[in-house]
C-alpha cells in the first residue's frame, strides 16, 4: 500500500515529518517498508511561467524558440520541442538547477546553436501523468511566477506500507488516516462521501439479478448519463500516480481513484455496451472463456463467478473487467458497479487464473457490504466533477446492508489481565472512539459497537483488549517474565547436542554459513553421482525461482562449495566453512525425506603463513578428519573410519565414517575434477548425518577416576604388509589388550628400504591404567606381549626394536 502524504492531509495532519509517521504507524501495527519522495526535488526552481513569444528555431523545424515570462521584470529564453507550445499560454516551467523525478538536474544549454534556460513541462516530466505529447497548459488566472507546487502537487512524501491480511480497511487512504487519527489524536475529517444522500428509485433501462447470495453478498449498480470521456485534470491524476496507479481516462481514473480512497473497487461499464440492459451474477460454466481488459482471453471453471449480458459473460467478478464493455471515447452513458464479493472465492479464482489486481488484492480479504454504498456516493459526485456526467434514476442495490451484530463487553479487569497493565476507562474509551468504535458505558466495563469495516477482524473480547494495547502503545507494557512455577526454560538435550557440535567446529577456525536449500538440477552431474545413486532422487519444485534453483539439495556439499567458489574469487584463499541444514530425497510420496545433515570443507591452508612457518600445510584428508574428530569428541560419539568409494571424493583419500556400526556419512579429499567445477584447486571434507550422531551422543557423560592411579605408557614398533589398514591394527591391539589398555593410537608411519618393499612401519602409543590399584610392569608386560602375539597371528606383524 502506498500512502502519499500530501494525499493523507487532505484528511489526517499529524504535523509529524514522514519518518516519525512510519515510526508511529509501525509501533501501532501498521508496519512502514521504506520512505521515498514522489515526483520533483529543489521545489524553488519549478514556477508557473507565461509565454510571451513562440518562434520557429531557425535550424530545426521541430523545435520552437520561446520568451516566457516567469515573474515581474525577470524573463528567459527556452527552446522547446512540444507541437502544442503557442504564444499566450500560461505553462510549467523548471529553471535550471531543478532536480527532475529521474534524478537529473537541469542545466543551461545550447539546442542547435540556441541557448535554452530552462524547460517547458509536460505532465510526464513531473510525474503527475504519463502524457508527452505536448506541454502542460495551466489555468490563465495564475500569475507567472507562483511556485508551482502551490498550483500541483508535484512532490509529495510517500509511505510504502506493509498491510496484514486481517486489515483490509487500510488498503485505503482514509482507512489509514482513521490509524493516523487514532495514534496521534490529530483531528480527522470528515468521510468524503458523508452528507451525500443514496439516491432512492430504479435504474432506468437496467435491471441485475444474483444467483448466488453467498458469492456474492451485495450488488449495487448506478447510471451515468452525458458522461464526457477524456484526460483527468491534473490534481487527479498526480494522485494516482503518487498512490502507484497510472492514469487512463476520466472514468476509469474515478473508479481507480475511488478504490485508493475508500478501499472499494469500482468497475465501469460503457452502457451503450451492455446487451439487453441486464446484468446477471452467476457462477461460470466450466470451459467458459472472456477476453479481459488486458486483451487475453481466460478460461474459467465452475468455482468462479461471472457477471454476464444478454451476449455471454462480460467481466470476472471481482477481478478483472471484461474488454467487450470497455468504456472508450465513444462512450456517453456509463454503468458503475460497486459490489461485494466472497473473499476465499476471489482469492482462488485469481489464484486459478493467474491475474491478480487490485481489486482482487481487497475483495480477497472480505470487504464490508456497506462499503459498496460509500464507493458509489463517492463516484458520483467525481463523475460529475470531472466527467460532466449526469446521475439517472437511483441505486440498484441487490442484498442490501446485513444487521449489525450486538455490542461486545469491554472488562477492566480483562483488559489489565491480558495486557499486564492498568489502562484507565476513559482511555479505553477514548482509543475505541478514535478508531471509529461506538461506545457505551456499562456496569463492568464498556458496550463497544464495532464499525462494519472491522467487523471480520473484531468479534471477542479479546480483541478489542488488542486494538486498546496497541493504541496505547505495547512498549508501555512493563517489561515481565510468564508466571509459571517449577518452570524454566532450556534447551532440548537434541537443541544442547547440535549447540556441542557447533562449538567444535567454530573452536577449530571454521565460519558457518547458510546456504540455499533449492539447487541446480545439474548439481548431480557436476558431483559425478552415478545413476543408482540414491542422492540423485531430488525434489523438483512446481514452481522455483529460476533453473538454477528448482530443485532441493540432497547433499550440503554443493552449497559448500559454491560458498569456497565465491570466497577464492574474492581474494580469500584459505576458506574453512561449515553447515548445518536439511537435505531432501523424493519418496514417491506426498512428501519427501528431509534430514538433517552436518558438513565441513576445508580449502587453501589451514593457517596462515608466518616468518617461521612461510608455506603452512594445506586443508588435505588429516585435517578434515582431525576436525571431524573435535566433534565427535564433543558429542562424546563412538566412530571410526572405513575406506570406501564415493565418486566426488579422491580415489585412496575417501572414508566412511561408521557410528555404532551404521555409515553416518563421508570423509575425504575432494577429486580433482569435481573441484575443478568450481575452480577450486584442493578441498578436503566431509558430510554426517546429524541425527545419526545425536542417537549415539552421550548427553550425560559418567565420572570417572583418571588421577587417583597413574597410567603406564609404552610404545610399540612394528611391521605390517602395505595393504593393512592402520584401523585394523588400532582394532587388534584394542581387543587383545583387554580392560587394561586404556588408549592405543598411531603416531607415526614409515615406508623404505628398512622395512622392505611391500611393507610400512606403524608406531603406536599404548597407554596401560586399572581403576583400583598402580599396575606392574609384570602385568604391562602380560598384556603387550599377548598384544604383539595377536597382531602376528591375525596380520602377520613383525615386532621391530
Amino acid at each position: 500500500m502506498l500512502l502519499p502524504l500530501l494525499w493523507l492531509h487532505d484528511y489526517c495532519d499529524p504535523g509529524l515529518d514522514a519518518q516519525a509517521l512510519e515510526e508511529r504507524l509501525t509501533m501501532t501495527g501498521t508496519k512502514g517498508e521504506r520512505i521515498y519522495v514522489h515526483g520533483v526535488t529543489a521545489l524553488e526552481n519549478f514556477i508557473v511561467g507565461r509565454v510571451l513569444t513562440a518562434g520557429r528555431h531557425p535550424d530545426a523545424d521541430r523545435l520552437t524558440v520561446c520568451t516566457v515570462a516567469l515573474g515581474e521584470g525577470d524573463t528567459a529564453q527556452i527552446v522547446c520541442g512540444a507541437p502544442n507550445v503557442k504564444e499566450g499560454q500560461t505553462v510549467a516551467v523548471a529553471r535550471p538547477g531543478a532536480v527532475m523525478p529521474d534524478g537529473t538536474r537541469l542545466k543551461k544549454a545550447k539546442l542547435r546553436g540556441v541557448e535554452s534556460n530552462g524547460m517547458i513541462l509536460a505532465e510526464d516530466e513531473l510525474a503527475i501523468g504519463t502524457d508527452h505529447n505536448g506541454i502542460m497548459v495551466l489555468d490563465d488566472e495564475l500569475v507567472p511566477g507562483t511556485p508551482l507546487a502551490d498550483v500541483l502537487p508535484i512532490a509529495t512524501d510517500v509511505l510504502e506500507l506493509e498491510i496484514t491480511p486481517n486489515r483490509p480497511d487500510c488498503l485505503a487512504i482514509y482507512g489509514v488516516a482513521r490509524e493516523v487519527h487514532a495514534a496521534t489524536g490529530a483531528p480527522l475529517a470528515p468521510p468524503p462521501w458523508s452528507g451525500v444522500q443514496s439516491p432512492e428509485g430504479e435504474v432506468p433501462g437496467f435491471s441485475v439479478e444474483v444467483r448466488d447470495r453467498e458469492l456474492c453478498p451485495r450488488f449495487t449498480l448506478r447510471l451515468f448519463e452525458d458522461v464526457r470521456v477524456g484526460p483527468s485534470p491534473p490534481w487527479l491524476k498526480a494522485r494516482l500516480m503518487a498512490a502507484g496507479q497510472r492514469p487512463i481516462n476520466n472514468v476509469v481514473d474515478v473508479t481507480n481513484f475511488v478504490m485508493l480512497l475508500s478501499g472499494q473497487p469500482l468497475h465501469a461499464f460503457d452502457a451503450g455496451l451492455v446487451a439487453g440492459g441486464r446484468l446477471v451474477v452467476r457462477r461460470a460454466q466450466d470451459g467458459e472463456t472472456l477476453t479481459t481488459l488486458d486483451d487475453v482471453e481466460r478460461r474459467l471453471d465452475a468455482q468462479m463467478v461471472v457477471i454476464e449480458d444478454d451476449e455471454g459473460p462480460t467481466s470476472i467478478a471481482g477481478v478483472m473487467g471484461g474488454a467487450r464493455s470497455e468504456v472508450s471515447g465513444a462512450t456517453t452513458r456509463v454503468l458503475l458497479e460497486a459490489a461485494t464479493w466472497n473473499g476465499p472465492n476471489i482469492q482462488r479464482t485469481s489464484t486459478r487464473l493467474g491475474l491478480r489486481t487490485e481489486a482482487s488484492g481487497r475483495f480477497e480479504k472480505q470487504l464490508s457490504p456497506e462499503q459498496g454504498i460509500e464507493g458509489q456516493l463517492l463516484a458520483a459526485q467525481l463523475m460529475e466533477e470531472v466527467c460532466a456526467a449526469r446521475a439517472a434514476g437511483g441505486i440498484i442495490d441487490i442484498g442490501g446492508a446485513p444487521p449489525a451484530p450486538g455490542p461486545l463487553r469491554l472488562r477492566e479487569t480483562r483488559v489489565e489481565a491480558l495486557l499486564g497493565a492498568p489502562i484507565a476507562r476513559g482511555e479505553q474509551r477514548a482509543i475505541l472512539e478514535r478508531l471509529g468504535f461506538e461506545v457505551s458505558e456499562a456496569g463492568d466495563g464498556l458496550d463497544v459497537l464495532v464499525p462494519h469495516w472491522r467487523r471480520t477482524d473484531v468479534t471477542r473480547e479479546a480483541d478489542l483488549v488488542e486494538e486498546v494495547g496497541r493504541i496505547w502503545g505495547f512498549e508501555n507494557l512493563p517489561v515481565t517474565l510468564p508466571s509459571r512455577r517449577g518452570v524454566s526454560g532450556r534447551l532440548e538435550p537434541a537443541q544442547r547436542l547440535r549447540r556441542r557440535a557447533e562449538d567444535a567446529l567454530v573452536g577449530c577456525g571454521l565460519y558457518e554459513i547458510l546456504g540455499w536449500s533449492f539447487a541446480s538440477p545439474a548439481l548431480v552431474d557436476r558431483l559425478s553421482l552415478p545413476e543408482d545413486d540414491g542422492r540423485r532422487a531430488v525434489v523438483t519444485l512446481a514452481n522455483p525461482m529460476s533453473e538454477e534453483q528448482s530443485v532441493l539439495r540432497t547433499t550440503l556439499l554443493g552449497s559448500l562449495l559454491d560458498n569456497v567458489r565465491r570466497n577464492q574469487a574474492r581474494g580469500s584463499e584459505d576458506v574453512r566453512l561449515w553447515e548445518l541444514g536439511a537435505v531432501y530425497r523424493a519418496t514417491g510420496e506426498q512428501l519427501p525425506d528431509e534430514q538433517q545433515h552436518l558438513g565441513a570443507l576445508l580449502a587453501g591452508r589451514l593457517r596462515p603463513p608466518s616468518w617461521r612457518d612461510a608455506e603452512p600445510p594445506a586443508g588435505d584428508f588429516f585435517a578434515a578428519k582431525a576436525v571431524l574428530a573435535a566433534v565427535m569428541d564433543a558429542l562424546r560419539v563412538p566412530w571410526e573410519v572405513e575406506a570406501a568409494r564415493e565418486p566426488f571424493l579422491h580415489p585412496g583419500r575417501a572414508a566412511h565414517v561408521l557410528v555404532a556400526g551404521e555409515t553416518a556419512g563421508w570423509l575425504g579429499e575432494l577429486h580433482p575434477s569435481v573441484a575443478a567445477r568450481w575452480d577450486v584447486e584442493r578441498a578436503a571434507g566431509f558430510e554426517l548425518e546429524l541425527d545419526t550422531l545425536l542417537d549415539a551422543a552421550v548427553q550425560v557423560p559418567d565420572y570417572e577416576d583418571l588421577t587417583s592411579f597413574p597410567a603406564v605408557r609404552q610404545d610399540l614398533a612394528l611391521s605390517v604388509g602395505d595393504d593393512i589398514a592402520a584401523a585394523d591394527v588400532v582394532a587388534a591391539v584394542r581387543q587383545a589388550g583387554g580392560a587394561l589398555l586404556r588408549r592405543a593410537e598411531v603416531f607415526d608411519v614409515y615406508r623404505g628400504a628398512q622395512v622392505g618393499e611391500g611393507r610400512a612401519s606403524l608406531a603406536l602409543r599404548l597407554e596401560f591404567r586399572a581403576a583400583d590399584r598402580t599396575l606392574t610392569d609384570a602385568e604391562v608386560a602380560q598384556r603387550r606381549e599377548k598384544i604383539v602375539a595377536a597382531l602376528t597371528e591375525q596380520l602377520g606383524a613383525q615386532l621391530r626394536a
